[in-house]
């Protein structure tokens, strides 16, 4: 899925979750390989919210960067 804003305004997100969900993104990204095997984004984006009460901008930042720096593996 495509994120309908700037790259600008996607990074920063991503500088605001540590701040707003306690933990470093590469430990969200972590938890996004170790949890369950969904292939959607979507899918993904629902399960860090439903297990981590996570607002949906910031769950939809930290798969779309887990999916951008995945393919540049």
């Amino acid at each position: 899925m495509a994120l309908n804003h700037s790259m600008a305004i996607h990074n920063g997100v991503l500088e605001r979750v540590p701040e707003i969900t306690g933990r470093a993104i590469p430990q969200w990204f972590e938890m996004l390989d170790e949890g369950p095997a969904l292939l959607r984004f979507e899918d993904r984006v629902r399960w860090l919210r439903g297990e981590h009460d996570m607002p949906l901008g910031y769950a939809q930042a930290i798969v779309h960067e887990h999916d951008l720096r995945r393919r540049h593996r």
